[in-house]
């Protein structure tokens, strides 16, 4: 072939080539545009298993439009219930001294990275919750000060120097606008009828300078760089078993409230929020009995719960009494002696599923980090068999909590809001809308055997199975 006739082939082969590329693409990109307009995008799946052979694994799944017959999990973003605080952990004292003294600088900076940070492996904490003075889980008992006035120092938050705050300061760098809860497990023994950390009841004549207490809390955590962002009264106040301890009747919490606390932070231009009960689900007319106050209502932003005893129905029936006043979730423990599948399942289906569908605003866990033998915690009523999210010794070992928590931490953020779906008996589920309008649903397998479930939303709907007692997140 001629020189001409080369050239004259090259331009029709290459004219050919153009022509089949340029069709492939377009039939490609139409082949994409379909399979995207079929599938409606994807979602994005994290797994934890009773077997932990899952643990907040992530896969993908797709849209499409084909119903099925499936159970169906409805999610309507129309539907708007209230709005998320934040899912976290109670950071005890003994918590802090664990991650203070037992890790090194380096190890601790990658720990908290990954605890309250999303990138990566990291799962979000966004709520805290930490004892005004010494709790159960601290290795002695302490208070911010010792004496009663003109007979010894005043007020330090020096134990809280030791360990806690370094810590804290280490978080709130990491994520300054982490929500932090401040609750006291005792008044000053001084204050009280019995003169000791555990048991007994705050004197009345000591009311003005407890609630100056805690007036002086807020505003040193504050210069130390430290927002508390609420405070509840007192740690289950009918309970006096713990070291330390106190009881608070309700109607002691309402005049506290409308005397001193309340007064005290309005003068002092305080806005840390003021939460009562804080404590079991049994009693929901506690709760009631101190809203129903007229004087204490207005200083009042809301009630705490626990479930160690009640049903977590109980915070609806509180929302329902005061429609206007916030309910919350502080405080459940994982026994050392528990499984990791029966409180996975537990935890989420009445926490991280139950408290929010009832109204509440965070869930926390109890307690962030103990040792491998549940310590520290202090003698005679100090619990000796919580288990932290974190086993901090030698290593740091990951416990069922952190994932019961990390479910919605990583997902569901500070500004986040509940929004509507159906509930199925198998299927315990929540869902939320996230600030970025990222939807989330969390859902359980409460039974003993492998279930599978359809998701609509928007007209498109995705398939899921989840093993028996597991636990997923679905984000789209």
């Amino acid at each position: 072939m001629n020189q001409h006739n080369n050239r004259s082939f090259s331009f029709w082969a290459y004219g050919i080539t153009v022509l089949l590329i340029a069709c492939t693409s377009a039939c490609s990109r139409k082949t994409n545009e379909s399979s995207a307009a079929s599938n409606g995008g994807d979602v994005a799946f994290w797994l934890t298993t009773g077997d932990r052979s899952s643990q907040l694994a992530k896969s993908t799944l797709s849209f499409t439009d084909e119903e099925g017959s499936d159970e169906v999990i409805t999610v309507d973003t129309t539907q708007r219930f209230q709005s998320i605080d934040g899912f976290g952990f109670s950071l005890t004292g003994g918590s802090a001294f664990l991650l203070h003294t037992k890790l090194d600088s380096a190890k601790r900076a990658a720990l908290l990275r990954e605890l309250f940070l999303t990138e990566d492996n990291g799962i979000g904490i966004s709520y805290l919750r930490i004892s005004i003075g010494a709790s159960d889980l601290d290795d002695h008992v302490f208070s911010y000060t010792s004496y009663a006035p003109g007979k010894g120092k005043g007020f330090s938050l020096d134990e809280d120097r030791k360990h806690l705050i370094p810590v804290l300061k280490e978080i709130v760098a990491l994520q300054p606008g982490i929500k932090i809860m401040g609750s006291p497990w005792s008044a000053p023994a001084w204050m009280k009828t019995n003169a000791n950390a555990k048991a007994g009841s705050l004197k009345p004549e000591y009311y003005e300078a407890y609630a100056k207490y805690f007036v002086d809390y807020v505003q040193e955590m504050k210069k130390e760089g430290i927002t508390i962002d609420a405070v509840t009264l007192q740690n289950e106040p009918e309970n006096p078993k713990n070291t330390p301890s106190m009881i608070m009747t309700a109607a002691d919490q309402a005049a506290f409230v409308k005397n001193n606390l309340g007064p005290a932070f309005k003068a002092a231009g305080i806005q840390t929020k003021i939460i009562v009960f804080d404590h079991n689900c049994d009693h929901p007319e506690y709760p009631i009995a101190v809203l129903d106050d007229a004087a204490a209502k207005p200083f009042i932003d809301g009630s705490a719960f626990h479930l160690y005893l009640g049903e977590i129905e109980a915070l609806s029936k509180v929302h329902e009494a005061h429609p206007d006043k916030h309910v919350y979730f502080t405080e459940q423990w994982t026994s050392g002696e528990g499984t990791f599948a029966g409180d996975l399942q537990w935890h989420v289906k009445h926490l991280v599923i139950g408290a929010t569908r009832n109204w509440s605003r965070n869930v926390l866990e109890w307690n962030l980090a103990a040792d491998a033998s549940y310590g520290p915690h202090t003698d005679d009523g100090g619990c000796t068999l919580c288990q932290g999210a974190l086993t901090v010794g030698d290593d740091v070992k990951r416990n069922v909590s952190y994932y019961i928590i990390g479910h919605a931490s990583k997902f569901v953020p500070d500004g986040s809001v509940r929004i509507a779906s159906n509930t199925l008996q198998a299927i315990p589920n929540v869902a939320f809308v996230t600030p970025e309008g990222k939807k989330v649903l969390i859902a359980v397998n409460d039974t003993d055997t492998e279930k599978s479930f359809a998701v609509k939303a928007n007209g498109k709907t995705f398939k899921a199975t989840l093993s028996k007692g597991a636990v997923g997140t679905f984000v789209w």
